[in-house]
């Protein structure tokens, strides 16, 4: 990630209805504040992030993936543990969860600030991570307590608004501070967002908890997925480095996925347990998380991979290229009340093959983008397509995943959309690193043939090709040589983009394709 931009259920990874939880509508403001502030943080984090990575690879000398794993490592914990989130919660108070998460994303926000190695900040995301998954599930379920049903729409309706505005700055915000200041203060943006949502919760947010929740938590189910799927992880982003051949790569994947199947065969057989496996009986519930785990994956993919771009070989300053990629979440943020209106008049299915396909044709376009030209007329485009498509897909999407199951189970069926979504930019990124490496490596070589450079020179920039278009071409370079080879290192990146972006787009017309053979239109299937 991902990950910049919303899941299709972000507002909704609350695991059980609050309805026996007393509410105290006298708070509902300071808890509207807490939460919005709250999710916020994440929200802002995850696309400031982004922006920043490629200033970080200079900065630390990093390889590409090193830059992954600042990514990987965030949303693989948040994708193993935001459902577990959501229950401790219910089981021992929505508030007191939510402060912790908020407390540990501000311990680990100032250590991200503070590093001054890859392998600490990698570290100290992973501990964001950790406290994103307690905070995110958090945020909504408080306002669930909070509020009755006669006014908890409109609070939610409040909650999706400022927490949109914040995503539509994000960008902006954080690219500006990276330029002016350091890639450090993306960080430390957090804490004082942080001191005032753990300020308004202690001083004006009451507890709560859902007392009819007697299960245990699924602690199983949280230990296989994170290895699992850290298993996993680990194998395909170090591939790019060591070959799939390599025995570690090898034992990673393996034993990831034989985790990953003891998993499932554990939740099946589990009274509550994390996932449950039943839900997918639905052919519009599993139809709508394959949708999700497809479009999502291209999805960041594309928001990973786009900044690298954008800095590194189209020159973009950080600030131009966060004020670059602000069109997609304002047009999302301006159009959502018009799509929330789409399954009313059109039902889910139209929409829902309509959306990913209009976002299909966004990666096309950034498949067609060349080095130079008019933002106006190269990304522009593109991001203002794909923002037009998610903008689309994401409320029926929401709507369906909801109305393909019981009123009971509506809140574990948006905390599993919430981490397939997660999950699948978490896979998608580290499988297209493969890919980009591979075809960026083969490019390179042969335009440096074409050079014919000193064997020196060669071996210097070879060493370095894990950097993709970061290399540092060295300094005894003439400025006539340095600036082929700085052409021969973009040419190959862009070969690389391109690529990626056609894969995206493969995936987002697959999920179109999915919506179209396994979605029902209908109000409301029970379960």
């Amino acid at each position: 990630m991902i990950n910049s931009f919303k899941s299709p259920c972000d507002e909704g990874v609350v695991r059980s209805q609050p309805a026996c939880t007393q509410r105290v509508p006298d708070k509902g403001m300071w808890v509207l504040i807490a939460t919005i502030l709250g999710s916020s943080m994440a929200f802002i984090d995850g696309s400031i992030v982004n922006i920043a990575l490629p200033v970080i690879q200079r900065d630390f000398n990093a390889t590409s993936t090193d830059m992954q794993w600042v990514v990987e490592v965030y949303l693989l914990f948040l994708s193993a543990l935001i459902l577990v989130g959501g229950s401790l919660g219910d089981h021992v108070g929505r508030k007191r969860i939510f402060a912790l998460g908020i407390g540990i994303f501000i311990l680990a926000s100032m250590w991200c600030g503070l590093s001054s190695t890859t392998l600490s900040l990698i570290l100290a995301r992973a501990v964001q991570g950790i406290g994103g998954a307690l905070l995110i599930p958090g945020s909504l379920a408080l306002i669930s307590a909070s509020f009755d049903e006669t006014q908890r729409g409109k609070a939610i309706g409040t909650w999706a608004g400022f927490t949109s505005v914040t995503s539509v700055i994000g960008p902006a915000v954080g690219g500006w501070l990276v330029q002016a200041a350091s890639w450090h203060w993306v960080f430390f943006l957090n804490v004082p967002l942080g001191m005032i949502v753990l300020g308004v919760l202690f001083w004006h947010v009451p507890e709560s908890r859902n007392q009819q929740e007697t299960g245990g938590l699924d602690w199983w189910g949280v230990l296989l997925a994170t290895l699992g799927l850290g298993g996993v992880v680990f194998g395909l982003i170090e591939a790019g480095n060591l070959g799939l051949e390599h025995p570690l790569v090898l034992g990673t994947l393996i034993g990831g996925l034989i985790t990953l199947g003891i998993f499932i065969l554990v939740e099946a057989r589990l009274q509550t347990p994390m996932v449950p496996l039943a839900l997918f009986r639905s052919s519009t519930f599993s139809g709508c998380n394959l949708l999700t785990f497809l479009l999502y994956a291209a999805l960041g993919s594309a928001i990973y991979f786009l900044p690298f771009n954008l800095i590194q070989v189209q020159g973009y300053s950080t600030a131009t290229a966060g004020l670059a990629l602000t069109p997609f979440a304002l047009t999302m943020f301006l159009l959502s009340r018009w799509t929330g209106g789409l399954v009313k008049r059109f039902g889910a299915k139209l929409p829902l093959i309509i959306g990913p396909t209009i976002t299909a044709i966004s990666f096309v376009l950034f498949a067609l983008s060349h080095i130079g030209g008019s933002y106006w007329l190269t990304f522009f485009p593109a991001v203002l397509t794909m923002s037009v498509g998610m903008s689309i897909t994401v409320a029926p999407l929401t709507t369906t995943v909801l109305g393909s199951v019981s009123q009971d189970n509506t809140g574990i069926a948006s905390g599993i959309n919430n981490a397939i979504s997660r999950t699948a930019s978490l896979l998608a990124i580290a499988v297209l690193g493969i890919v980009i490496t591979s075809i960026f490596s083969r490019s390179l070589a042969d335009h440096l043939t074409m050079l014919k450079l000193p064997p020196q020179i060669y071996q210097q920039i070879e060493m370095q090709q894990g950097k993709l278009a970061g290399i540092a071409i060295p300094k005894e370079v003439n400025n006539q040589l340095r600036d082929a080879i700085k052409r021969a290192i973009n040419e190959a990146y862009i070969n690389g983009f391109h690529s990626i972006m056609l894969i995206c787009a493969v995936l987002a017309l697959t999920s179109a394709a999915i919506a179209w053979m396994m979605i029902k239109d209908t109000s409301r299937s029970k379960k």
